[in-house]
């Protein structure tokens, strides 16, 4: 099948509803997409029917509310399209209500107490912005997901209300300037990391299984040192599994557009074309999905943890984020005129007061369990929030900040509104990437998300982040008297304020840690210490006051994720001691049985056998240390298990769990390297990163 053929193959789009549905019908689904108005019942149920004959020609017979709930997973029920007739057969239908509405169970959902258990009822609704799409054989309908009392109880209704907030707050200012701006859409290109290993060694790994990292494990003889696997040849297994993935996204109209090797062996990166931010959040929970199912054609496991492997790079989801306007201009890029000037660094002041004033919802929003291991670990960004600028663009805010003429090369001078910026090149920043948010040239790359995140909270934040500013910015060039006076005035009070996030050097160096500290920004290294944070008056003011979250959401996300961390932790703890237990211990046992009787034949012998003392003396030492650790692990677990809340828990699981599960792995890792092969129970790290060839 040629690419015109084969992309979109599986995707209601825009083009097949041109072709299928009436003139009419498709200009009034458009006009309500535009301008968020909600569809009638009749044009619903055309293009519900539209929709289900061109699914039924490609051997569909069942459709589903997709959704995302507050797992960070999708969810899907499946029903049929038949229906009885009264001569005792079926017939295929869909209507416009089954397709705006659904109703699954959702007592079983996260709801961090916004409905009881017995409290069945839940909704979905339909997202016509977002194609609907065959996979697996299946009609999938994107949706929205809320409780019976209409509360947000997914990913994707915050998200959509965040997109409204920030369109209608954007455009309220870019009429200021005389644009005629309609719509202002967040867009957004995930680029996704993953790591892929044999099925085989995987499914010997009960850690790997059961928390999809690995537990225990020494470093290998060769790891990423060599640096020789980045941007390095494919293998051919690899290649394979690749080509098949780009064609299964394409066919579901993923703009799958880069592919390569990552930094650790056995790590790889796709990264997707840029699309409106709701539809990229639907394609990649998709990539991640079908990244599994393809890797398990292959022989191969997908693993998206954020730290699978001790040692080596961990895996992120560098999140590029840009504001477009409905004609297709990007906010975030110079312009060529004073007046266009004005406005891109306005904006970018506003983005930075932004991202100031809400340090602790970015880290929220890139913390769990998982990414406290990679953030800091010189492989992704620190877990303090800071912004690049580039040298060119922060001096010229600087020279507004300071009341001065902004000058390169002695030869260029910019004041805003009389003299034009100098040509600003989208390549004239680096890419820095050890910042956790970095200007690169016409959008925001925040690097702080983990693997297997959805992009969804972190999109919400940045748009609910950044309507605040377009309001308080707005409101007050509204009444200005002198327009470009006052936009100077907002940047240089943004700038003095706020430029303190603003950090173009390396985020890893032990002395931005201290900087950091005098300059007073946060430092919030785990997700306990983050999530204190999430549902502090002023975050709640925040989301309230542009619709996107209640305080009652607001707290119940809270709890959820406290809840999450708290149980995963769990799980890896009884893991190892499962695995240590069972295991490690029984195998060194075994190992030092015959250590044991190596030296004793030596000495019966009359032969020296001193290295074979010292190795089972060693072994001795190490096995009490896990025993020890064992120990504390089981007490600190039951401690856990009697804590008065999921807070009061997670604490637990930051002091006392992680620190005795540490130790744990120190110990068996220590023996490990000391054990013969033939008795380690379990594929090692050499085995699992160099098992694809």
């Amino acid at each position: 099948m040629v690419m015109s053929e084969l992309f979109g193959s599986m995707v209601f789009s825009d083009r097949v509803m041109r072709e299928r549905l009436p003139e009419s019908t498709y200009e009034e689904f458009r006009d309500c997409c535009e301008h968020d108005r909600p569809l009638s019942l009749e044009t619903a149920n055309v293009i519900a029917g539209a929709m289900k004959d061109w699914a039924v020609e490609k051997g569909v017979t069942h459709f589903t509310h997709w959704f995302q709930p507050m797992t960070g997973l999708s969810a899907e029920k499946h029903d049929s399209f038949i229906s009885p007739t009264s001569d005792g057969g079926v017939i295929m239908e869909f209507g416009g209500k089954e397709l705006i509405k659904g109703e699954p169970d959702a007592s079983s959902f996260p709801s961090g107490g916004l409905r009881a258990t017995f409290e069945a009822r839940g909704y979905t609704a339909w997202d016509p912005t977002s194609y609907a799409f065959i996979k697996d054989g299946t009609l999938c309908i994107p949706t929205a997901f809320c409780s019976y009392n209409g509360q947000a109880l997914d990913k994707k209704t915050p998200l959509l209300r965040s997109m409204e907030a920030v369109s209608r707050e954007g455009v309220k200012l870019l009429h200021l300037f005389g644009r005629k701006t309609e719509k202002l859409s967040s867009a957004v290109g995930p680029e996704q990391e993953y790591f892929l290993i044999d099925s085989k060694a995987f499914e010997k790994r009960r850690d790997l299984m059961y928390t999809g990292r690995t537990l225990f494990g020494a470093r290998p003889p060769k790891g990423q040192e060599l640096e020789d696997h980045y941007f390095g040849a494919i293998k051919p297994r690899v290649a394979a599994f690749m080509k098949d993935l780009d064609e299964e996204l394409w066919k579901l109209g993923v703009l799958a557009k880069t592919k390569h090797n990552e930094v650790a062996p056995a790590q790889h990166e796709l990264a997707p074309i840029y699309t409106t931010v709701n539809v990229a959040t639907d394609q990649n929970q998709l990539t991640m999905e079908i990244m599994r199912k393809v890797a398990a054609k292959h022989g191969m496991t997908c693993l998206l943890h954020e730290k699978p492997f001790a040692g080596v790079n961990g895996s992120g989801k560098h999140n590029n984020w840009s504001l477009v306007t409905n004609f297709g201009h990007n906010i975030f890029e110079p312009g060529k005129s004073p007046a266009d000037n004005a406005q891109f660094l306005l904006i970018v002041s506003l983005m930075i007061a932004a991202v100031d004033k809400h340090q602790d919802l970015l880290r929220i929003s890139a913390a769990s369990a998982g990414n406290d291991h990679r953030l800091g670990a010189n492989e992704a960004p620190p877990a303090i929030v800071s912004m690049f600028l580039g040298d060119e663009l922060t001096g010229i805010l600087d020279a507004i900040k300071d009341g001065r003429t902004y000058s390169k090369r002695a030869a260029c001078q910019v004041e805003i509104g009389v003299h034009v910026l100098p040509k600003f090149a989208m390549d004239s920043t680096d890419r820095n990437r050890t910042s956790p948010l970095a200007f690169t040239g016409n959008k925001f790359e925040f690097r702080m998300l983990g693997s297997a995140f959805s992009i969804a909270d972190t999109n919400t934040v940045l748009n609910t982040i950044m309507a605040d500013e377009f309001r308080l910015a707005a409101e007050e060039l509204a009444g200005a008297k002198d327009f470009n006076a006052a936009i100077k005035e907002i940047i240089r009070r943004n700038m003095k304020e706020h430029g303190r996030i603003v950090f173009n050097g390396n985020n890893y160096s032990e002395e931005w840690v201290k900087e950091a500290k005098r300059r007073g920004l946060l430092n919030l290294p785990t997700t306990v210490d983050c999530l204190a944070l999430l549902d502090s008056p002023e975050n709640i003011a925040l989301f309230e006051r542009h619709g996107v979250l209640t305080e009652a959401e607001i707290r119940s996300r809270k709890d959820i994720l406290i809840e999450n961390y708290s149980k995963l932790i769990t799980i890896e703890g009884n893991t190892m001691l499962d695995m240590a237990e069972k295991d490690i211990l029984p195998a060194v046992t075994t190992y030092e049985k015959e250590l044991a009787e190596t030296v004793s034949a030596l000495a019966g012998a009359g032969i020296a056998s001193a290295p074979q003392k010292d190795t089972l003396k060693l072994l001795a030492g190490l096995y009490s240390d896990a025993a020890k650790a064992v120990k504390s692990l089981k007490a600190a677990l039951e401690k856990g298990k009697n804590a008065a809340d999921w807070m009061a828990y997670g604490k637990i699981c930051r002091d006392e769990i992680i620190p005795a599960m540490n130790a744990l792995r120190e110990a068996c890792d220590g023996m490990e390297i000391r054990t013969a092969k033939k008795y380690w129970p379990f594929p090692t790290y050499g085995d699992l990163l160099f098992s694809v060839n």
